[in-house]
């Protein structure tokens, strides 16, 4: 395994939990949304 793995393979891993990480917040955020619309009416 040399460097660049190192370097390449956790900095690949980071950028894919924080893209995640806020496709997830935004759907928990919209259904939370929906959920209270749905409370309303």
């Amino acid at each position: 395994m040399t460097v660049e793995h190192l370097i390449y393979i956790p900095g690949v891993a980071m950028i894919a939990l924080t893209i995640g990480y806020m496709l997830g917040a935004r759907a928990a955020r919209a259904e939370v949304a929906r959920a209270k619309k749905r409370i309303k009416e």
